[in-house]
């Protein structure tokens, strides 16, 4: 399926389909809000994460220990109940052949095991907390506050996986000979995780390798696949992406250059005063969604209608781990970092769901 089509729709017509909100996209988990000197401040009126509260809700019991594993009942994911079974850190083509040596060895009594890929890991962290950035109450052991590593190569530089902290969240890529620890999973997940869209296969070094047999995210494919056409214009300077159902503003840019992380909250407030549509600013996984793990400079899906890009996007999420601080897309790279909030150093990207703009 080829996922990186643009279609051009009239808005007449888009208003008779239905789109669910926010699809393929969790909650972060953040509940609390706070202003650009780290300040824990009220929500509402905030145009932060925690007042919207967008993406797939956590349900109440979020993990069930089956004692050697653990099942994550939003996502359909199973994780080894132990975080770190490997016990050292180990390079990339070592933490894929470790997984394949647990296989052999039935662990926990499956053969299935797999490193996850990048959106699978980043599926439990929680953005709401610290050392280690897990839900409250997890069932989890042996967790190392360390870089663990994905089943994901690093577009950028094919001789880099992904790889997330669990100090706060950070994710980045690191070179395939570094050390990371590894944390298996299984299962295909029940449809709320989006595919990567990663299509090829690297090793070590970067070339390109055939896909079966090498555990990595580009052999399963794991995730739901992404539709095609992936984005349609609706309207002058709005895209609806399919996959997702969000609508974001084609011009990314919007004129107003880099701001900080205030000045991102308040440039939304105010195009809500010209632009119909409740617009607000991404949050950090509405910004990851648009990754497309096959891709770099931009790390968006091939053939995108999307104008003006720029390095990095302010999201609506606060950093947990250093509150003065919010997290930023990295659209050359596909990474999620943070920024300094009091700088105005990122860019503005608004969003919006279908619901809020249609029209009767």
């Amino acid at each position: 399926m080829n996922g990186d089509e643009v279609d051009q729709v009239p808005f007449i017509a888009l208003s008779r389909m239905r789109y669910a909100v926010s699809q393929h996209i969790l909650n972060t988990g953040q509940k609390y809000c706070f202003d650009a000197a780290g300040r824990r401040v009220p929500c509402e009126g905030s145009g932060q994460d925690a007042e919207f509260q967008t993406g797939l809700p956590w349900p109440h019991l979020r993990f069930i220990d089956e004692k050697n594993t653990v099942y994550d009942t939003l996502t359909g994911l199973t994780w080894s109940q132990d975080a770190n079974p490997g016990e050292f850190p180990c390079t990339w083509p070592e933490a894929l052949e470790a997984i394949r040596n647990l296989n052999s060895d039935l662990y926990c009594g499956y053969r299935d095991w797999r490193l996850p890929n990048r959106r699978e890991l980043r599926s439990l962290m929680d953005y709401q907390a610290r050392k280690p950035a897990l839900p409250d109450g997890h069932p989890f052991s042996n967790i190392f506050i360390h870089w663990y590593w994905s089943s994901t190569t690093a577009a950028l530089h094919p001789g880099y996986a992904w790889y997330v902290h669990l100090e706060g969240a950070r994710m980045f890529y690191g070179k395939k000979s570094q050390e990371a620890l590894f944390w298996p999973v299984r299962g295909s997940g029940n449809g709320l995780l989006a595919a990567t869209g990663q299509d090829r296969c690297c090793d070590r070094d970067g070339k390109s390798i055939p896909c079966q047999g090498s555990g990595q995210d580009g052999e399963f494919r794991t995730g739901t696949a992404w539709p095609s056409p992936r984005f349609s214009v609706i309207s002058e300077n709005q895209v609806l992406d399919h996959l997702t159902g969000l609508i974001w503003i084609q011009h990314t840019g919007l004129n107003f250059g880099q701001v900080s992380w205030q000045q991102a909250l308040d440039t939304v407030k105010n195009l809500n005063k010209s632009l119909p549509g409740n617009w607000r600013l991404p949050t950090i996984n509405e910004l990851e969604s648009l990754v497309a793990a096959n891709a770099h400079s931009p790390a968006l899906p091939e053939n995108h209608p999307f104008t003006n890009l720029q390095e990095g996007y302010w999201s609506s999420t606060t950093s947990y781990f250093e509150t003065d601080w919010a997290w930023v897309l990295y659209m050359e790279k596909g990474a999620c970092g943070v920024g300094y909030k009091p700088d105005a150093t990122f860019f503005v990207w608004p969003v919006t769901d279908f619901k809020s703009v249609e029209r009767k």
